[in-house]
């Protein structure tokens, strides 16, 4: 771990300012809107990395609790870190009837190692945020011998592609960095890289991918919701584009049909 201390030490105040407050914002919008991870990808990870109500669970990046009830649940005792202050309270609410659940405030980088305590590291939409020559490492050290690297991904949600089509302009007018459209086959190979980095660390083996196309129906107002939570906007630009795809997405109906993969990776601890 020396090397990815000394990185650590050069990671910028700005960095981990960044990740305590891009969604203070919206943190409570982000657990109502953003879809779950399907309970059929949560089953195959907890029979997978073998947990049960004895194991111990590491959780990186635990936001407001999306991922960790459904693993509460179980019984597990869990050690749940987050950055952002508003994410914790969230988080602390939502796991208040599972006492095996701890959530503390703070990033993986900065936390303390605890090295061989853990029976699996969960990652939830927030591996990603941790810079790889940290995160595969200190996560090895925590687990035990033969422990798991646990990551779930849903994807960005996005509508039908004539849809996107429609509201291409506003982006355009408005925030055209956020010109994007991804569709199945991109978000597969998304997949794959994110699996391809896993083992590539060298600190993890005999990687399981598991994933399920999913749709999820939302009103216009939820859906401009479940916007907010994945594209950071100054409040002007907000509204200005918020204002435009509402009136491009009105002719379409009064709601919005989304698709998206979600995923689930699992690797054992390379000996």
């Amino acid at each position: 771990m020396q090397d990815s201390e000394q990185q650590l030490k050069a990671t910028s105040s700005k960095d981990f300012a960044q990740k305590r407050t891009w969604y203070s914002p919206v943190a409570d919008i982000y657990y109502k809107a953003r879809p779950r991870y399907p309970q059929e990808l949560i089953n195959r990870a907890v029979v997978i990395a073998k947990l049960s109500s004895n194991s111990k669970i590491l959780e990186v990046g635990s936001g407001p609790g999306n991922a960790t009830v459904a693993f509460a649940q179980l019984g597990a005792y869990m050690t749940c870190l987050e950055p952002n202050q508003e994410f914790c309270h969230l988080a602390e609410q939502n796991c208040a009837p599972y006492p095996k659940v701890k959530i503390y405030n703070t990033s993986f980088e900065e936390w303390e190692l605890v090295a061989n305590k853990f029976n699996a590291v969960l990652g939830a939409n927030a591996f990603h945020w941790i810079p790889p020559e940290i995160g595969y490492s200190k996560a090895a050290e925590a687990l035990v011998d033969n422990g798991f690297l646990i990551l779930l991904w849903n994807l960005t949600p996005e509508p039908r592609y004539e849809v996107y089509q429609a509201l291409e302009s506003v982006y355009l007018a408005y925030a055209p960095s956020l010109v994007r459209y991804e569709g199945a086959e991109t978000q597969a190979e998304i997949l794959r890289n994110f699996g391809e980095k896993v083992l590539d660390s060298g600190y993890f083996r005999e990687l399981v991918c598991e994933q399920i196309a999913c749709e999820v129906t939302y009103s216009i107002d939820d859906y401009l919701k479940l916007l907010s939570t994945l594209r950071k906007l100054s409040p002007q630009v907000k509204d200005l584009l918020f204002t435009g795809l509402r009136e491009k997405l009105l002719p379409f109906g009064d709601s919005v049909q989304l698709s998206f993969l979600s995923a689930v990776h699992v690797a054992r601890k390379a000996k």
